[in-house]
């Protein structure tokens, strides 16, 4: 079992930028990829990216070029940075980890971020 605890959400406003923290309760290096998602009440949950141990990400195509991902496996840490950021990224933005073809076993609680107009 692998815990996640996100961090770095709050309350943005349209332009603005966050980055958002997960920590995992084990060695992140060995695992699969790590991921991050998104979800909006109502809505299927969404998968923004996924990145490999060794530091490539892939962001889906609605979200690229304004988040980034990146992690530190000494810390365990994955990082989502969210720029330019749009109300309609408000959401609860959950880390996954031991992500493969989009799979991902393990999600934390999440954590909301919303954007102001």
């Amino acid at each position: 079992q692998v815990y996640l605890t996100e961090s770095g959400g709050g309350l943005a406003q349209a332009g603005g930028s966050l980055s958002l923290s997960c920590v995992a309760s084990q060695q992140i290096f060995f695992m699969n990829a790590m991921g991050w998602y998104r979800h909006v009440p109502g809505n299927q949950r969404e998968l923004l990216g996924t990145i490999g141990g060794d530091g490539n990400a892939n962001i889906i195509d609605s979200v690229r070029g304004r988040f980034t991902m990146s992690r530190d496996n000494d810390k365990n840490t994955v990082y989502l940075h969210m720029n330019s950021l749009k109300p309609e990224d408000t959401a609860t933005y959950i880390c996954a980890a031991d992500c493969a073809a989009n799979i991902c076993v393990y999600r934390g609680q999440g954590t909301q971020v919303t954007v102001s107009s």
